[in-house]
């Protein structure tokens, strides 16, 4: 193999993963960053066994261990009844599977100082807009009319990504999102992340995240549902309204709610469906929401990046040449975005919609049986992203 001189566009998980994994195995490799100084955006998220891996193999896990929180179930209630209708265990898979709790920005952290550690030039400021092919290799075009060409450009910008073609569509429903203090001795599991629904119309959740800085308090991602052509008309009635519906959904996050005194305390999150029939073109190869997108009913976001950003590095470190590299990364990684593109089309609706049939199949039909073998393998399997076995393919099972 030979060292590429390679352009990867954003610092994202996706983008510092690519880049650090890159480096480490002699390409030239340059970020770009829109923001003049890069930075995460949103609140937490949740690590499964397949980021964890490829973390692990970083040298990171140990601080992301620190960070985080250790999450060991999955689990929910449909109000008013109280049915439980998710119910998850990570110890029902076989190996020591744990989920952890991070905020975006302790994730972003530890990526970005081992990139800056490693020496891996970051250009900010630098927003692209597009890119062309050129010879053999691609051009890179930002917005203040310069250019740069490189053997290959990783696409690491997102779901609006300008260098990936239009395709998908945006769903119906988002979420806000808060970063809070935990209540600490208050009736929240500390090692579990909590739902609450409404039929498919409402949802509350709250998930530990750990501390973003060694030290601190120990914070919770608090989420709620919420259509996006709503947000406007939420936003108008102010806190009050909502701070009312979501207490007498649950009233124990009162505790939560309380921190909340500004609307801007809560980011909008938009979500789409979208898979990109061709994720690799000549000297450009996309990865993880630029390739792939959907809800986080399933939780895979973060966790497919940093797959796909490990099967470029070995796409490109085991094929002969870079073209054979970008197909064999894509290759190592289709059937597992197939699989899970898949399933978030077919249980984002049970949870995000405004149906009424798939929430009352969910709540009368399969809730009773949710523990019944071989509903607790399937959930976990959905969960943690281990099932298709993705990890062997990768040989991150090693």
């Amino acid at each position: 193999m030979g060292a590429y001189d390679i352009a990867v566009a954003g610092c994202g998980p996706a983008g510092l993963a690519a880049a650090l994994l890159l480096s480490r195995d002699g390409h030239r490799v340059r970020l770009f960053e829109r923001f003049d100084a890069p930075r995460p955006i949103g609140s937490g998220l949740l690590m499964q066994p397949t980021g964890q891996a490829v973390l692990r193999r970083l040298g990171l896990e140990d601080r992301l261990l620190a960070a985080g929180a250790r999450v060991e179930r999955l689990f929910g209630r449909a109000m008013p009844s109280g049915r439980v209708v998710l119910n998850v265990h990570y110890a029902w898979l076989k190996g020591a599977h744990i989920g952890i709790g991070v905020h975006r920005a302790a994730l972003f952290d530890l990526l970005h100082d081992a990139v800056r550690a490693a020496g891996i030039p970051i250009e900010t400021g630098r927003t692209v807009t597009g890119s062309a092919p050129d010879g053999a290799g691609r051009r890179l075009c930002f917005a203040d009319g310069e250019s740069d060409r490189f053997a290959l450009v990783v696409d690491a910008l997102g779901a609006g990504s300008p260098l990936a073609p239009a395709c998908g569509r945006q769903l119906a429903y988002g979420a806000l999102w808060a970063s809070l203090a935990w209540p600490e001795g208050g009736p929240f599991d500390t090692a579990a992340l909590e739902q609450r629904y409404v039929a498919a119309r409402k949802m509350v959740g709250v998930l530990p995240i750990g501390r973003t800085v060694p030290g601190a308090p120990r914070q919770a991602a608090f989420f709620w549902s919420l259509r996006a052509d709503q947000l406007e008309g939420w936003r108008a009635a102010g806190l009050a309204p909502w701070k009312a519906e979501v207490a007498a959904l649950w009233p124990e996050t009162v505790a939560f709610l309380d921190q909340i005194d500004d609307p801007a305390q809560l980011v909008f999150a938009r979500y789409a469906h979208r898979t990109l029939p061709a994720p690799a073109e000549p000297a450009l190869i996309h990865i993880g929401d630029a390739w792939h997108s959907t809800s986080p009913q399933l939780g895979q976001g973060a966790n497919m990046a940093l797959l796909d950003a490990w099967a470029l590095a070995q796409g490109l470190r085991e094929a002969d040449g870079l073209e054979a590299g970008l197909d064999a990364a894509v290759a190592l990684r289709r059937d597992h975005v197939r699989l899970f593109q898949a399933l978030s089309i077919l249980f984002t609706p049970a949870y995000q919609s405004d149906g009424l049939l798939l929430p009352f199949v969910r709540d009368r039909l399969v809730a009773p049986f949710i523990d019944w073998w071989p509903a607790p393998f399937i959930q976990a399997g959905m969960v943690t992203g281990l099932m298709g076995n993705p990890l062997a393919a990768l040989g991150l099972d090693r």
